[in-house]
C-alpha cells in the first residue's frame, strides 16, 4: 500500500494477515472438548472478520478456561491521517537545566508526593520515576536536589493521598496505576481527581496540587475526561516527568543551565 493507506503484513506485503490471542469460558480436556474449543475460537474468529482463519495454538488455562492465538486474514484498511497523536508540549530538559528553571522560577523546592493507589500494589513505575536508581540511563527525581520527593508506595487510600499532600505542601502528586482490572485505573484516577478537587474547595484549604498519573494502560488524551493535569503512558522516562513538572510548575523558564545538577 502507498500513501496514508496501510494493510495489515503478515506473510507478504499487503497480505492482511493478522494474529490475535484470547480466553474462552470453555474447557480443553478430553479430545471432543478441544475439538469443540477449537470450534468455538473459530466461530469467533469468523465473527471478527478473520476469513480464512486458523486456531494455531490452543492450550487449556485450569479446568474450565483455553487460551487461543488464532491467525487469519482481514479485508479492513488503516488510514493514517485518521490516526492522532498527542503531541509532547514541553521541551525537554536536563538535570541541571530543571534545577535551575525551578530554583530561579519557583524560588523553593518542588515537592512531589507519588504513590500507587486503591489495590495497586506494583511499586516498579513510581519507584523507577521517583527513586535516585531511576531507570533507562535517566535518574529519578531524587537526583534533582530542587526537587524534594515523598514516596508513599503502594496501596495507599485517596483520603490517605490526600491528606498527606497537604500536610507535605505538594505541589505535584503522581500516581501509577499498573492494575487495571474493570477498568480500575480510570476509577480510581477519577476518585483521587474528585477528592482533591473537593480537598481544596474547602474554606482556608491550599491549592489543589498538579494531578499527574501514568501507566501503560493510560490514553494521553484522557486527562481531561479524567480530572488529571498529565497522563503519561508506557516508555515514559524520569527525565521527561521531570521536564513537564518544570514547564508546567515553574513557567517562563530561567537562564541557559550553567552548572551540575
Amino acid at each position: 500500500m502507498t500513501g496514508n493507506i496501510v494493510r495489515p503484513y503478515g506473510d507478504t506485503t499487503g497480505d492482511g494477515r493478522i494474529q490475535v490471542s484470547f480466553t474462552l469460558p470453555v474447557p480443553f480436556g478430553t479430545p471432543t472438548e478441544q475439538a469443540r474449543a477449537e470450534g468455538a475460537a473459530m466461530q469467533l474468529a469468523t465473527k471478527m472478520g478473520l476469513d480464512p482463519a486458523m486456531v494455531v495454538h490452543a492450550k487449556g488455562m485450569g479446568p474450565d478456561y483455553t487460551f487461543f492465538i488464532v491467525y487469519g486474514r482481514v479485508c479492513h484498511l488503516v488510514d493514517l491521517s485518521e490516526v492522532q497523536v498527542t503531541e509532547r508540549e514541553f521541551p525537554l530538559l536536563s538535570s541541571a537545566e530543571v534545577n535551575l528553571r525551578i530554583r530561579s522560577n519557583l524560588g523553593r523546592k518542588l515537592v512531589v508526593v507519588g504513590a500507587c493507589i486503591g489495590t495497586d500494589a506494583h511499586t516498579v513505575g513510581i519507584d523507577a520515576i521517583l527513586n535516585v536508581k531511576g531507570h533507562s540511563g535517566e535518574k529519578g527525581l531524587e537526583y534533582y536536589r530542587e526537587i524534594r520527593v515523598v514516596n508513599l508506595g503502594s496501596q495507599v487510600s485517596v483520603p490517605d493521598l490526600v491528606t498527606r499532600a497537604n500536610d507535605e505542601g505538594a505541589d505535584a502528586v503522581l500516581v501509577s496505576q499498573v492494575v487495571t482490572q474493570r477498568d480500575a485505573h480510570i476509577s480510581n484516577a477519577q476518585e483521587m481527581s474528585a477528592a482533591f478537587d473537593a480537598a481544596a474547595a474547602a474554606p482556608g484549604a491550599p491549592d489543589r496540587p498538579l494531578l499527574v498519573v501514568g501507566g501503560p494502560r493510560f490514553d494521553p488524551s484522557m486527562a481531561a475526561e479524567l480530572g488529571v493535569d498529565k497522563i503519561f503512558g508506557k516508555g515514559t522516562t524520569p527525565g521527561e516527568v521531570a521536564s513537564y513538572l518544570a514547564y508546567a510548575l515553574a513557567p517562563d523558564g530561567g537562564e541557559p543551565a550553567g552548572e551540575a545538577a
